[in-house]
C-alpha cells in the first residue's frame, strides 16, 4: 500500500498580502507557491537575484496568475533590512501574514554579518528581528499573523550571555541553536506585548523537523565547500520515506501556524511523528528554554540595543505573568 503524504488545506487567502524570507528555495520556495495557490499576493524578499528569479518562474509555472513578486533582501545587513522594509513602508500596503523562514546553520568556522555579529545569531534572529521592527506599521494595519521558523536545535543548549557573539569560543552547533532559541523568545514575546497592548497582530511559531535542505548542503559562502555528511544521510533517509521528512511535508507546520483558523498566538506548531522529526503538524509543547518570560524581555531589549532600532512608541509591555 503506497504511503500516504501528509497535508492541510489552507484557506482561501484572496487579498491578503504574505511575505516570506527565504524563499528562493526550499522550504520557503514551498510555502510561498502554497500561500500563492491559496490566492495570496506572495512578496518574497530574496538575497540571490537569480535563484529569486527562478523561484518566482517555478511559481508561476505551477500557478499560472499567480500574484508574486521579489525584493532584495539580506538579512545579515541591518542595511539592507532597513532599505526593503522602507520600500514595503513606502508601498504602503497593509501585511497579513508574515512567515520569518530565512537562516542559515553552523558554518564550519566563526563568520559575521556585515555589522560584526556572529553570522547565525545575526542572520536568523537580529535580521529578522529589525524586520518585524522596522514592519511593525503595516503589520499593524494588516492584523498580521507572524509565523517565526524555529528549530528542534532551540531545545538544546543556551543563550550564551557571557559570549552573545562567540567572539571568544566558537562553538557552530551551539551558536546555531542560541540563535534559535532567542528568535523563538522573541516571538513568543511579541505576542504576549501584542495581547498586553492591543496591537492586533499575532505571532507563533513552527519549526518543520529534519528534512534535506539546504542549511547542511554545500554553501561556499557561509565556508563550507562540500555537502555535510549529516545532510547527505538525511537526504538517503527521506528518499526513502524513513524517519526524517520531505521539503513538501516539512513546510506543513509553519503553514498551519501562518493560515489555519485553528492556530494560535504564543504556541508551536511542528511535525507530530516520531520524535517530532516529520508527519502530519500539530501544536507542541514549547521547549524549556523558550518559557523564560525574563529571559524573553532580555532578549527583546538586547536585541533593540543591538540594531539601534526600537519598535516604534507604545511597544513597551508591562510584566506578563503567565500559567
Amino acid at each position: 500500500m503506497a504511503k500516504i503524504t501528509p497535508d492541510i488545506s489552507v484557506p482561501d487567502l484572496t487579498g491578503k498580502l504574505a511575505v516570506v524570507t527565504g524563499a528562493s528555495d526550499g522550504l520557503g520556495l514551498g510555502l510561498a507557491a502554497r500561500l500563492a495557490a491559496a490566492g495570496a499576493e506572495v512578496v518574497m524578499p530574496v538575497r540571490n537575484p537569480r535563484k529569486g528569479q527562478a523561484a518566482l518562474t517555478k511559481i508561476r509555472d505551477l500557478h499560472p496568475g499567480a500574484e508574486v513578486s521579489l525584493r532584495d533582501l539580506d538579512l545579515s545587513s541591518l542595511e539592507s533590512v532597513a532599505a526593503m522594509a522602507d520600500r514595503l513602508v513606502g508601498e504602503g500596503r497593509p501585511i497579513h501574514i508574515l512567515v520569518n523562514n530565512a537562516g542559515v546553520m553552523t558554518p564550519p568556522d566563526r563568520q559575521t554579518t556585515k555589522d560584526g555579529f556572529e553570522l547565525q545569531f545575526g542572520t536568523n534572529h537580529l535580521g529578522h528581528f529589525a524586520l518585524v521592527a522596522r514592519l511593525f506599521p503595516l503589520l499593524r494595519k494588516g492584523n498580521a499573523r507572524i509565523t517565526s521558523q524555529i528549530s528542534i536545535a532551540a531545545d538544546q543548549h543556551s543563550v550564551n550571555w557571557a559570549d552573545l557573539q562567540w567572539q571568544r569560543t566558537y562553538k557552530g552547533q551551539h551558536a546555531y541553536s542560541q540563535s534559535k532559541i532567542a528568535f523563538g523568545l522573541f516571538g513568543l514575546e511579541l505576542d504576549r506585548r501584542s495581547r498586553a497592548q492591543g496591537w492586533g497582530v499575532t505571532s507563533n511559531l513552527s519549526h518543520p523537523g529534519v528534512t534535506p535542505t539546504n542549511l547542511l548542503a554545500a554553501r561556499p559562502e557561509v565556508g563550507r565547500e562540500r555537502d555535510t555528511v549529516m545532510v547527505r544521510f538525511i537526504r538517503a533517509l527521506s528518499a526513502r520515506g524513513i524517519v526524517f521528512g520531505k521539503v513538501e511535508t516539512a513546510l506543513l507546520p509553519a503553514l498551519y501556524a501562518a493560515t489555519s483558523p485553528q492556530a494560535e498566538g504564543g504556541r508551536l506548531y511542528g511535525p507530530s511523528g516520531f520524535r517530532h522529526l516529520s508527519g502530519p503538524p500539530a501544536e507542541q509543547k514549547l521547549y524549556s528554554r523558550l518559557r523564560d518570560t525574563d529571559e524573553a524581555r532580555r532578549i527583546w531589549e538586547t536585541s533593540e540595543e543591538l540594531i539601534g532600532f526600537r519598535f516604534p512608541a507604545g511597544a513597551s509591555c508591562p510584566k506578563v505573568v503567565t500559567e
